[in-house]
């Protein structure tokens, strides 16, 4: 049954959400009523139960990074996992009462949501809410950035940056998969310890120094999420025709006196990726592949997120606080 837009009495018409008030500390949250969402044609509404915090998530809050056009412009979140609640004119690939999870440029940390209904992702049989919440933004994003930019083979070798996000976590079992070996790093040594029992081959403590004087051989593909202040070190560690796909800028956005000889030489690749501005022309192939591929694996139970830590909603500023301490090894998940 194709539910039309029109029949909005059908569910409640105020929700609860988070918006930031401003751009801040902890203290901008607020936790209010808002106007329930209406699904527009090809869209869909999600009842959302569960929803992962990103460091998107953080840095908007204090006043970086703001939400693509189109989506809400305070109300924060990338990711949800929830149950169809009314579909609107022309959907006919999913129906109220499925059990949903997928990415959106904005508001997810709200209790509904619409989005394409081309761009859900059915949650995989015998997972929580809680476990595909933590799913979509750090799966999707290193598959796209492994398999799609950074075309890795098996055999092949990887360097994982900051081992102990959501993202580095979901790299290492699809590199795994994929039949590379991975190498990983992180400040502290309780993540590269759980990061090796996950997969890792090689870790790389770096609260000391650097990490290209200890990598013990190059790699053919890095996953980074440092940026500028790495970029000259990430292209030390590559073999001939490597492949750097940098996903963050956290330790800036811009290098000095980058060495373009040795890109030149080893024929390099440096590839930029974000994955919340995309056009819906481009996330719909992203998302059916990964369908198709991936989540098959879940079901299977050979793949799995990483839950680091889950919070209700009400205490989303602890959420936050314990984000900022890179305290969590994995995903930081929000629950209703």
């Amino acid at each position: 049954m194709i539910l039309q837009a029109e029949t909005r009495r059908h569910y409640v018409t105020a929700m609860r959400a988070i918006v930031y008030r401003s751009a801040g500390g902890v203290e901008v949250l607020d936790l209010t009523t808002v106007p329930t969402p209406a699904p527009a044609a090809s869209q869909v509404l999600v009842r959302v139960q569960a929803t992962g915090l990103n460091r998107a998530d953080v840095i908007q809050r204090r006043g970086g990074y703001p939400a693509p056009a189109g989506w809400p412009a305070d109300i924060p979140g990338l990711e949800y996992a929830g149950v169809v609640e009314a579909v609107g004119i022309g959907v006919a690939e999913v129906k109220p009462g499925d059990r949903v999870m997928g990415l959106v440029g904005g508001g997810a940390q709200a209790e509904f949501l619409v989005t394409h209904c081309r761009e859900v992702l059915p949650i995989p049989p015998g997972l929580t809410f809680e476990q595909a919440a933590a799913i979509p933004e750090a799966f999707l994003t290193a598959y796209d950035a492994l398999v799609i930019r950074g075309r890795i083979r098996a055999g092949e070798r990887v360097l994982v940056h900051a081992i102990g996000s959501g993202v580095s976590t979901a790299a290492v079992q699809l590199a795994r998969w994929l039949g590379a070996t991975v190498a990983g790093t992180s400040r502290t040594r309780s993540k590269i310890d759980r990061a090796m029992a996950l997969g890792v081959g090689e870790g790389i403590e770096t609260a000391a120094g650097g990490f290209g004087s200890q990598l013990s051989q190059p790699v053919d593909v890095i996953l980074d999420f440092f940026g500028g202040g790495a970029l000259n070190e990430n292209l030390r560690c590559l073999n001939p025709k490597g492949r750097l796909v940098v996903l963050g800028t956290l330790q800036g956005g811009t290098a000095e006196a980058v060495d373009v000889g040795r890109i030149l030489r080893g024929r390099l690749e440096v590839i930029g990726t974000v994955m919340r501005s995309r056009p819906h022309e481009e996330r719909v192939p992203l998302v059916e592949e990964f369908a198709t591929r991936v989540l098959p694996e879940f079901a299977a139970g050979r793949m799995a997120p990483i839950i680091g830590a889950s919070f209700p909603m009400t205490a989303l500023a602890a959420a936050h606080a314990a984000m900022e301490a890179n305290e969590v090894f994995g995903k930081i998940v929000l629950n209703w």
